[in-house]
């Protein structure tokens, strides 16, 4: 196994919102992820850099890497349950407010530098 997973559940950001970071990190190396996710002025880079991070620090632990020599192998964004809520409508109804989660999955692995 020459690849560490990092995996972050239930995080309230919109799974089509996240998915916009993602792609901009996916088959990059890490310092190139890093910079990328820095200076995107988006949550989802902001959320994502945690995950990238601890997918780092795994890799570092378990495999022995450096972070210069890792790239990106996957990330993926998965939706997760959605909160349910309600907002009044008129007549005594009701509008249905589906507040969506994400679960995120990065894998990095040891890259070809």
């Amino acid at each position: 196994m020459d690849y560490a997973i990092a995996v972050t559940k239930y995080l309230r950001i919109s799974p089509r919102k996240a998915r916009l970071a993602a792609g901009l990190i996916r088959g990059k190396t890490v310092p190139q992820a890093n910079t990328q996710l820095q200076f995107c002025n988006m949550k989802g880079g902001r959320l994502l850099q945690q995950t990238l991070d601890s997918a780092v620090a795994n890799a570092e632990t378990q495999l022995d890497l450096r972070k210069e020599n890792m790239i990106v192998k996957e990330v993926r964004v998965d939706e997760g349950p959605r909160l349910k809520r309600s907002k009044p409508k008129n007549r005594g109804g009701r509008h249905a407010i589906l507040k969506r989660t994400s679960h995120f999955t990065i894998i990095v692995s040891r890259g070809e530098v």
